[in-house]
């Protein structure tokens, strides 16, 4: 097994929440700088600046993979990524076509900027990109895996946007492998939350909105290869937790 430092949940400026310092390069170079080995790129519903980064990085030593936080019915979070850019994109189309369109207010939520491998802006994103899609919990990981991705719950341990402050349960038809956990310390504290550490791979992302809050090499997976493969065996159960 390799121990791949990680950071799996991040946002560029394409969000609207994210700080328009968050251009591919900007994230690139920064992860370098916190010597991390996988990032994935997991903006608001869209992916469309998944192709610049995945560019930038052609000759970075860090694996990059191709993801969304997808927006549910239901306001729940979910990380989705995919094991090449087309898969990627071809769900970012499906998912806009399930998007509720309501025109973005740069002035209030911040801009939606779509940017090339150099960091040029080559569009901006007219519709608000934090709604809910029609897209049910329910759905994801069969809808996911038609474009032969993998996904889990997001920061199941905060108080709004995750899948037990809405839903007060894991969905089991959805039977997820893997959770993500803001913050295990306190989550798990005291031997709380038991149920949801048992049985499942926990992992730690940052979900950074701002450069600055990108994880430190302070969060390790075994992986068989680093790359999407080897994850998502991981993340699938395929492989025991480690």
């Amino acid at each position: 097994m390799i121990p791949v430092y990680y950071d799996l949940h991040l946002h560029s400026c394409l969000s609207p929440c994210g700080d328009n310092d968050m251009t591919p390069n900007n994230i690139l170079n920064m992860a370098l700088l916190k010597e991390l080995e996988m990032i994935a790129l997991t903006d608001h519903n869209s992916c469309k600046n998944c192709p610049a980064l995945m560019k930038a990085a052609l000759d970075a030593p860090v694996t990059v993979i191709p993801g969304m936080e997808l927006t549910t019915q239901e306001e729940i979070h979910v990380v989705c990524l995919f094991p090449a850019l087309e898969n990627a994109m071809d769900f970012d189309r499906y998912v806009y076509s399930n998007l509720t369109k309501i025109e973005n207010a740069p002035d209030i939520f911040g801009e939606q900027l779509i940017l090339n491998e150099q960091d040029e802006i080559i569009g901006k994103e007219p519709y608000l990109l934090v709604n809910a899609t029609s897209i049910e919990i329910s759905r994801v990981p069969s809808l996911v895996g038609q474009y032969e991705g993998i996904c889990w719950p997001a920061h199941i341990d905060r108080s709004s946007y995750s899948v037990l402050s809405n839903l007060g349960f894991l969905p089991p038809e959805c039977d997820f492998k893997t959770l993500e956990v803001a913050n295990p310390d306190l989550f798990f504290a005291g031997g709380k939350n038991v149920q949801y550490q048992d049985g499942y791979q926990i992992l730690t992302n940052s979900d950074a909105h701002y450069l600055w809050d990108i994880q430190e090499r302070t969060r390790c997976i075994h992986l068989e290869s680093r790359d999407f493969q080897g994850l998502a065996k991981r993340v699938s159960g395929i492989l025991p937790r480690k």
